[in-house]
């Protein structure tokens, strides 16, 4: 699938097959977030694959329902990235880091789901053994996507998880040189 294609039609899918993930794409889909931008290059986050049918239910919470067979928790050492003018950029590189592994994710034909508000990091932390330095910033379900989750779409379309939904035209968001200044 083509890069561009990929970031259009990526969208968050929210029910599941219980078909297995083959091991190399797990990989290659963790080695795509592996290779993502951090401060200073200092590489902060760290991942912890969740494919524990009991684990799982108790890590996803209300996503729980979704079905998937596999969940991904992304979490940093924040002493281990940057803090400058009152932001913790630890939190950017694992948003970088996640955004690739979503976008593996999608041209692998796998669905994911951006879990951020919805986990309980004292709770993930417990189950998952995760330090008390670290933080848990997000986590996604990964699988493949249900076909109602795809609103009935087949072929290719359905593999590359098509109908991401409308977009703010650029002309409303992007600016040349200062605000106000559309692109045109």
């Amino acid at each position: 699938m083509e890069f561009y294609d990929v970031i259009k039609n990526r969208k968050s899918i929210r029910k599941y097959t219980p078909k297995k993930v083959p091991e190399d794409v797990l990989k290659r889909v963790l080695e795509a977030a592996r290779w993502a931008p951090s401060w200073a290059n200092k590489q902060c986050t760290h991942y912890i694959l969740v494919d524990d049918p009991d684990t799982i239910p108790v890590i996803a919470g209300r996503a729980r329902s979704f079905g998937a067979p596999v969940y991904i928790v992304a979490f940093a050492d924040p002493a281990q990235s940057g803090h400058k003018d009152g932001k913790d950029y630890y939190l950017v590189d694992v948003a970088i880091s996640m955004e690739h592994l979503i976008l593996a994710a999608a041209a692998e034909g796998l669905g994911t789901c951006w879990l951020g508000g919805m986990l309980d990091e004292a709770l993930v932390k417990k189950h998952l053994g995760i330090p008390d330095n670290m933080r848990v910033v997000a986590m996604t379900p990964l699988g493949y996507p249900e076909q109602s989750a795809l609103k009935g779409i087949a072929g290719e379309a359905m593999r590359m998880a098509i109908g991401a939904g409308t977009r703010k035209p650029l002309s409303e968001i992007a600016h040349r040189n200062k605000y106000g200044e559309r692109l045109a």
